[in-house]
């Protein structure tokens, strides 16, 4: 059976090769002496992937909500988890207009 050429050449890159460093990114990088670090990285030595955060950007995290309440805005169809953003943050502006009043809780005896 004959044998595949290959398709493309390999192309080899001698690590000799690599750019130099400039005063800044050596003032930047971490030092570190017989494998203990003396001094640890200055910001980064590369651009941050991705796009930037947003200043108000949602906070992930979790949350129990009731079935019946769950039911509901899950029956609205996708977009559920916006929609109960939505009404949390309608609400939570309406209270800022208000003045806040702390309330005490009444401890039924056992």
């Amino acid at each position: 059976m004959p044998e595949k050429k290959r398709v493309s050449k390999r192309v080899w890159a001698d690590p000799d090769d690599a750019p130099q460093w400039t005063k800044d990114q050596f003032d930047r990088a971490e030092f570190a002496v017989g494998g203990k670090m003396v001094r640890p990285a200055q910001g980064t030595l590369t651009r941050p992937r991705g796009r930037p955060k947003k200043i108000d950007a949602k906070v992930h995290i979790h949350i129990r909500l009731s079935p019946t309440v769950l039911d509901h805005f899950r029956a609205g169809g996708p977009g559920w988890q916006t929609r109960i953003d939505e009404i949390l943050r309608k609400w939570v502006d309406r209270r800022r207009k208000e003045p806040w009043r702390p309330t005490k809780r009444i401890r039924k005896a056992s």
